[in-house]
């Protein structure tokens, strides 16, 4: 486990550029809840999280990642037990019950699961590899995949349980089944999302509805604060207005600007050019997680390496695509830009996941 050989291996630009945006994040924050009495020390918060994150990437790159796949079970069963207390005892807000306090902090257990799920999900394409053909072992892979969403849905958290079964059909595609096949399994979750919307809750169909039929004159909620994002954005133009002067931000015009919304606010303070610069950091981070995934010594670690990139690039996509409102408002997080301790947890147990394999790769040059 403590083997000099490990660092030596190690991919120390994945490493930095993760600390070069997480120092960022907090810096977003900072400038984000300026003048907020209620959120004044959330920017001190982050930056324990990341503290702490950093020494977790650490440790779990030391850990070979071939350990995981003994666990495999038993993190699925973990997971589901743990999802099913919050149920019973989790804390109520905003109509979900998602969080539970543990030690005075609030801790949201399906961020962990997302990181669950690719080394489980990992572990049974390794081991199927040679029959990702059958109907059978796709099944098998739904329903390993349903059996922990289905309580996830009942928090309710459906932008989590779409980022799960995304996670599914990119580590399903990259063992080896036809895209073909990936395209019919998308096209029946869309037509068996449409037979399930009657049955969403009604904050979740209020979104889709303010999404298709938005209200130019609303005041309050989803469309509101869209519409506040796109004003905040087109505010900063080419380099923005500068740090802690966004007028959107700084005046509160702009809700939830340290967490869904922060992508404006940076886009008000650093114009067209910051944003693009940090989208290249996390471009940079997905690419160097789909480097280390082509150079593993094996299935399971390339599925691990691939599957958290594949989460990183929709959690991305999707954060920026409310912002410009391309798509209905979720509840997912800018990848270590916002702010979020379980994410944020949940983020660096991935990429030292990631490290992990690189660090333990076969290979001799990387």
């Amino acid at each position: 486990m403590f083997n000099k050989e490990v660092w030596r291996h190690f991919d120390y630009w994945l490493f930095g550029a993760v600390v070069v945006l997480s120092i960022f994040g907090i810096a977003m924050i900072r400038s984000a809840i300026a003048g907020n009495i209620d959120l004044a020390t959330i920017d001190r918060s982050q930056a324990m999280f990341v503290a702490l994150g950093l020494v977790i990437i650490l440790i779990v790159a030391m850990i070979d990642y071939r350990y995981w796949a003994s666990l495999a079970n038993l993190l699925y069963i973990f997971g589901i037990g743990f999802l099913i207390i919050i149920l019973l005892i989790g804390n109520i807000a905003f109509g979900s019950t998602r969080w539970i306090v543990v030690a005075g902090i609030n801790i949201q257990p399906s961020e962990l699961v997302k990181i669950i799920m690719i080394i489980v999900l990992a572990d049974f394409f390794a081991r199927n590899k040679d029959r990702i053909h059958g109907f059978g072992t796709i099944i098998k892979s739904l329903l390993l995949t349903v059996g922990m969403v289905i309580w996830i849905l009942l928090q309710p958290n459906l932008s989590t349980s779409i980022v799960i079964f995304v996670i599914w059909a990119a580590m399903l595609w990259l063992s080896g089944l036809p895209v073909k096949y990936v395209a019919l399994f998308a096209v029946l979750g869309v037509v068996a999302f449409g037979l399930l919307f009657p049955f969403l809750e009604e904050y979740q169909q209020i979104r889709i509805y303010n999404f298709l039929f938005p209200n130019p004159e609303a005041s309050y909620g989803d469309n509101y604060n869209v519409e506040q994002a796109l004003i905040t954005i087109g505010s900063g133009g080419w380099f923005g207005m500068g740090y802690g002067h966004g007028t959107q931000v700084q005046l509160r015009f702009l809700k939830v600007r340290h967490t869904d919304f922060i992508f404006a606010s940076m886009a008000e303070e650093f114009g067209f050019v910051g944003t693009v610069l940090v989208i290249s950091v996390l471009v940079f981070i997905i690419l160097r997680c789909f480097r280390v995934a082509r150079r593993a010594s094996d299935p399971f670690g390339a599925l691990i390496a691939y599957g958290f990139g594949a989460l990183l690039f929709f959690q991305t996509s999707v954060n920026i695509g409310v912002n410009l409102n391309v798509i209905p408002v979720t509840g997912l997080t800018l990848p270590f830009v916002s702010y979020g301790g379980s994410s944020l947890i949940s983020l660096v147990l991935g990429i030292g996941l990631v490290e992990s394999v690189a660090a333990h790769s076969k290979l001799q040059k990387f």
